[in-house]
């Protein structure tokens, strides 16, 4: 007697099944199929939606997005400064060779409107600044020679000695004396400087594009560089910038700087602060050349109510020999920084970007349907009849009665059902062949015909009307 065959594990027979129904899921062929639902406040809801979505591609997308276009941004771009004006503070006349730092005409640059002054510091002992911690004592004790704090002045003799004024006294340092805040002079420079004028050169250029702003069509006389106009008449020597009659005039006054950045300026001259310049090229180059104009716009940079690191300052100091010995003067400036800064865009027209965003648009308007959808599957009361209605399985015959051509023409409906074998009485020889059978209505229930049919997994649902007398005609 054979021995019996072991049986797999049901786990495998299972995994089996799992198996062979993904492998025919992913040959199954997806198709929609249109009903129509006569509900007036779902057909507003499906409308709205497509509106809204309508509404948001042509008037944001296309409109103020430009999306139509293909884009460049960040262009190459070159900025020169100038600065011309005199000034004068409790002791002296200064010019622009003494107060703007660098002087080289960069994007960045600074204006001194107050400094404090050591004068006549040379190598040599003397207290330290009571700033430093650590730095006051009673007795030598109290000082560690050789020692040096990176925070002072210099380093440190081991003495203790009396300070410059009062009665305090600090430890001995060797190094730049007087040190800093024991004999430095304060001195304003601010009084003339919101009449200081800044001319302001920008040119810029999109590679991508080929496109510079250097010219433009104006008039015989007048010729457009960057941002600047040149007229034969001398017109750069008496003008200022107006956003509105001499855009192409780019020579700012200090004050009118400030004053946009909504700052206060003599506050702003004695403790100093970074003021930004902004230079926005924003080009629609399917435009003329003319209507690319430049934008200004100004703002502080710097934290303002920041304790710690308010305002803006710099050291810097001037050399020179007495007596052959070294001098220096030590001055903290205190300052309006200027900071240039250009930034833009430029698109033009484009098909792919167009075609992209045109067919985002037709396949977005899609939601609406989605949508409907949804409330009708989840929230209407007749919710299972257009479930039923809508999600119906189609299974191709087991037994084809003939070559595929004919069987694909009955699953898509557009062949009459095959005639039935003739009977073997000649009296009765193929009746069928001469009455047509008459029409049937299109019922939800499997056909006992060879062509398509309902899956046997699902259940024969009754037409509508039958099984719901009142059907989708209320919904």
């Amino acid at each position: 007697m054979a021995a019996a065959e072991p049986k797999p594990p049901a786990g495998a027979d299972a995994a089996r099944r799992l198996a062979g129904g993904c492998w025919s899921a992913l040959w199954d062929y997806e198709t929609p199929k249109v009903i129509v639902v006569k509900n007036r406040r779902l057909g507003v809801v499906y409308r709205a939606v497509q509106l809204l979505i309508l509404l948001y591609f042509v008037w944001y997308v296309f409109i103020v997005q430009k999306s139509y276009q293909d884009s460049e941004t960040g262009p190459e771009s070159s900025v020169i400064t100038k600065v011309k004006g005199i000034t004068y503070s409790e002791h002296k006349v200064w010019d622009v060779e003494e107060y703007v730092k660098p002087p080289e005409g960069g994007s960045v640059f600074s204006i001194i409107t107050r400094i404090e002054v050591t004068a006549s510091q040379t190598l040599g002992n003397c207290p330290e600044s009571v700033r430093v911690s650590n730095a006051t004592c009673d007795l030598d004790e109290d000082c560690v020679s050789g020692q040096l704090d990176m925070l002072g002045n210099g380093l440190r003799t081991g003495r203790c000695v009396p300070y410059y004024q009062g009665s305090a006294k600090t430890c001995e340092v060797s190094g730049w004396c007087p040190v800093e805040d024991g004999a430095s002079v304060s001195q304003f420079l601010g009084k003339m400087a919101p009449n200081f004028t800044i001319l302001i050169k920008n040119s810029i250029h999109y590679p991508k594009f080929q496109f510079s702003k250097a010219s433009a069509p104006p008039p015989p006389d007048v010729v457009l560089r960057g941002n600047i106009e040149h007229r034969k008449d001398g017109y750069l020597k008496h003008c200022t910038f107006d956003e509105v009659s001499d855009l192409y005039c780019p020579i700012f006054k200090l004050g009118f700087i400030v004053e946009q950045a909504g700052e206060n300026f003599t506050e702003l001259a004695h403790t100093g602060g970074v003021i930004g310049v902004v230079i926005n090229w924003d080009c629609d180059l399917d435009l003329p050349a003319s209507k690319c104009n430049p934008k200004y716009s100004f703002r502080r940079l710097d934290p303002k109510h920041v304790p710690a690191s308010s305002g803006y300052n710099f050291r810097f100091a001037k050399y020179y020999k007495t007596n052959n010995s070294t001098t220096r003067t030590l001055i903290k400036a205190y300052g309006i920084r200027i900071d240039v800064i250009v930034h833009g865009q430029a698109g033009k027209f484009s098909l792919i970007p167009t075609i992209i965003n045109l067919a985002t648009a037709l396949t977005s308007i899609g939601v609406g349907s989605f949508l409907c959808d949804w409330i009708l599957l989840t929230f209407m009361n007749k919710n299972k009849v257009y479930s039923h209605k809508k999600f119906d399985k189609v299974c191709a015959p087991r037994h084809s009665p003939g070559s595929w051509p004919v069987t694909l023409a009955l699953v898509l409906g557009q062949a009459p059902p095959p005639a039935p074998p003739c009977p073997a009485d000649p009296s009765q020889a193929c009746q069928a062949l001469a009455v047509p059978p008459p029409p049937k209505q299109m019922v939800d229930t499997p056909e006992q015909t060879t062509g398509p049919q309902l899956c046997a997994s699902e259940p024969p649902w009754q037409d509508s009307t039958l099984a719901d007398p009142r059907g989708l005609a209320q919904l």
